[in-house]
């Protein structure tokens, strides 16, 4: 087969995608925003998706402050800087490793739940009832969702940006030898407003990737348990990789100035 034509087949199915997860998306936002609104499912699903994913947010931030400390002190000793790891751990959790592993961590917990709810909802005809009582299933449980997880991934990552510097700060006083008002006072030296902005910034969009591309992915499913899985398989694999694409973007946009 040629090639060219594989490229380009693929290149269609991709866009395909792509175009049905937006048009998904934007169907579900203006008919969200037109009411009426559930604030019941929507607290539900803040707590959900924030409060419930705390643990394994935090463990994952504290234990990648602690281990960038190291690698960062290991390298700069050798250019005889290691006055710099403060700023390295702070910049680097509250810009990159803060937004991205907590995206990643809620697409693996938060995303394959979404999936597999909204999924077992459709193979079961539960969405096609609620329709029969004259419920919008994207107004009632698509819109939720997405506003839940852009509303409450900033705040995962702000605690995620704390915890972070806080694993750093532990192992850089327990075991480098940096005093600890002198670490505080050289990881604020540094750091500036847009640097947390950007990563709240990345977290919302994050947030608006994993819920939106979960909820599609289990809103199509078909074919029984069979299709549950592949679909929630699916849905965290997808929101993974397309938050990675983002950060690239969302980065290019912020500092390649």
């Amino acid at each position: 087969m040629n090639p060219l034509a594989q490229v380009g087949r693929a290149t269609l199915v991709v866009c395909r995608a792509a175009g049905a997860v937006i048009h998904f998306g934007l169907r579900a936002i203006l008919r969200g925003l037109r009411g009426p609104w559930y604030p019941r499912e929507i607290l539900r699903q803040m707590v959900e998706i924030g409060y419930l994913s705390l643990p394994v947010v935090g463990l994952t931030a504290l234990f990648t402050g602690m281990v960038l400390a190291l690698q960062s002190y290991t390298g700069f000793t050798r250019f005889e800087a290691p006055e710099a790891v403060p700023t390295i751990v702070v910049l680097s959790m509250t810009r990159e490793l803060g937004p991205v592993l907590a995206g990643l961590m809620v697409a693996g917990r938060v995303g394959a739940a979404m999936a597999a709810e909204l999924g077992t909802m459709r193979v079961s005809e539960q969405i096609d009832a609620l329709r029969t009582l004259a419920t919008d299933p994207l107004r009632y449980l698509v819109f939720p969702r997405l506003l839940a997880a852009v509303v409450t991934l900033p705040a995962l990552v702000l605690v995620a940006d704390v915890v972070g510097v806080l694993g750093g700060w532990l192992v850089a006083v327990s075991k480098l030898g940096f005093g600890p008002v002198a670490y505080i006072d050289r990881t604020l030296e540094h750091l500036r407003a847009e640097d947390v902005v950007s990563g709240l910034v990345k977290a919302a969009c994050f947030g608006l990737v994993v819920a939106l591309v979960s909820c599609h992915q289990g809103y199509r499913a078909e074919g029984g348990a069979r299709g549950v899985g592949l679909a929630t398989t699916r849905a965290v694999v997808a929101s993974s990789i397309l938050i990675l694409t983002t950060d690239y973007v969302l980065t290019e946009i912020f500092f390649s100035r």
